[in-house]
């Protein structure tokens, strides 16, 4: 089966190429990346299909899904970095219900802060920050599902 990180560089591959579709069957995985008018799409399947948007809101929108911004003001966008879910998951604050969330607008965080869990077939995922900086957004709310490569927090940078 491929790695989480063997999938996110023929995405990245893909995206950079002049293809617009690649097709891989593997030792029972099947992973299919079409690219359309600007928009990736990735599927990748064992058991059924997972569609994996790569920020590309268009893609497979849930109607009605709530995805409120959490922020106290609005934030300049040129010095943030984005921590993105590496996992199709539920995304999480904190480790269990009633625990204080792992960061907050606000907090320092570095390379190895653990920042949220994300949920996947009942294994709970610790994903951290990998940078040293601020948490200057919270893009998701606790309890709402995630896709692969959905934007998490926004992050200033130090």
């Amino acid at each position: 089966m491929l790695s989480f990180d063997d999938i996110k560089q023929l995405i990245e591959l893909i995206d950079d190429s002049n293809l617009n579709e690649f097709e891989l069957d593997q030792e029972g995985t099947k992973l299919s990346i079409k690219k359309n008018s600007g928009v990736v799409s990735h599927a990748l399947s064992e058991v059924g299909q997972v569609v994996l948007p790569e920020a590309a809101p268009k893609v497979n929108v849930v109607e009605n899904s709530p995805s409120p911004v959490v922020s106290e003001a609005p934030v300049e966008t040129s010095d943030l970095e984005v921590i993105t879910s590496p996992m199709v998951g539920t995304f999480y604050t904190s480790g269990s219900p009633g625990e204080p969330p792992f960061v907050e607008i606000g907090s320092q965080v570095s390379n190895n802060t653990i920042v949220c869990v994300v949920e996947a077939m009942k294994l709970f995922n610790e994903i951290t920050a990998d940078l040293n900086g601020e948490i200057a957004e919270i893009l998701v709310s606790n309890g709402e599902l995630v896709e692969f490569g959905q934007p998490l927090f926004k992050v200033r940078k130090k």
